[in-house]
């Protein structure tokens, strides 16, 4: 069977505020996924509640089939769904080694102190930093600490990578590199990403698939072919002028 992340008539409230509602999509394996709109659109809430760091209010999330969430119940821990998640934030210890921030990534992980240095190690070389597995996250420039965020998140194998934004305090040249590494890796190590980002240009260059949130609802869902030809949200009009002048696809 096709591995499937399933997001179904999700809702979520924060108080009197509705962060998502009623959005559904779902994404086969190898379709990276970007969710895309402006600040405060509900974005980093539907990766959380994929992550299982939320609860939905209404609707259910399924990963091949299994019910992972549904309202009020978290039926699948986040450690046990096959997913890492890198944060906008980056949330790497600076009392840490590097190697240290990348181990403690693994604590759920039932395995020996051994096998998780193996494993640290093996994630940073993918990232190409493992020469910088003594120092601290002060001593590194903002593209490698997102390298250890990643080779964190990487170490755990996971089937489905999540990134909050983590790309949003990068120069263009350190950010082009970086989303082309992971596009690298997620082939080599068969992971399906799913990026959230108000930047339509991050988007293109690591997903084929992407949907629209506005307000907390889905406004335009498909692939990038698909939703440039007949952009309806006004990101992906700016976006489609900025690529292809206006008036032309």
């Amino acid at each position: 069977m096709k591995q499937q992340l399933e997001f179904i008539s999700v809702s979520k409230k924060y108080g009197s505020h509705l962060a998502l509602s009623k959005v559904s999509f779902s994404i086969r394996a190898g379709e990276h996924l970007a969710i895309v709109g402006s600040s405060g659109s509900g974005k980093s809430t539907a990766l959380r509640l994929l992550a299982g760091f939320e609860i939905p209010d209404e609707g259910t999330i399924r990963f091949d089939e299994k019910l992972t969430s549904e309202p009020g119940v978290i039926r699948i821990a986040p450690h046990e769904r096959g997913i890492a998640m890198v944060f906008q934030d980056l949330g790497l210890w600076p009392n840490l080694s590097v190697i240290e921030n990348v181990i403690l990534g693994l604590a759920s992980i039932p395995q020996s102190k051994s096998e998780k240095a193996k494993l640290a190690h093996q994630a940073l070389s993918i990232c190409q930093i493992d020469e910088l597995s003594a120092r601290k996250p002060y001593q590194l420039s903002g593209g490698q600490q997102q390298r250890v965020a990643l080779a964190r998140a990487l170490a755990a194998e996971p089937r489905w990578l999540l990134l909050d934004e983590p790309f949003s305090g990068l120069d263009l040249i350190t950010k082009a590199r970086l989303l082309r590494d992971i596009s690298e890796i997620a082939s080599i190590k068969k992971i399906t990403v799913i990026l959230v980002t108000h930047d339509p240009m991050e988007a293109s260059s690591l997903c084929n698939r992407l949907i629209v949130l506005n307000d907390g609802h889905l406004q335009e869902s498909g692939t990038f072919k698909e939703l440039l030809e007949h952009p309806t949200s006004e990101i992906l009009r700016v976006f489609r002028n900025q690529l292809y002048g206006v008036g032309r696809v």
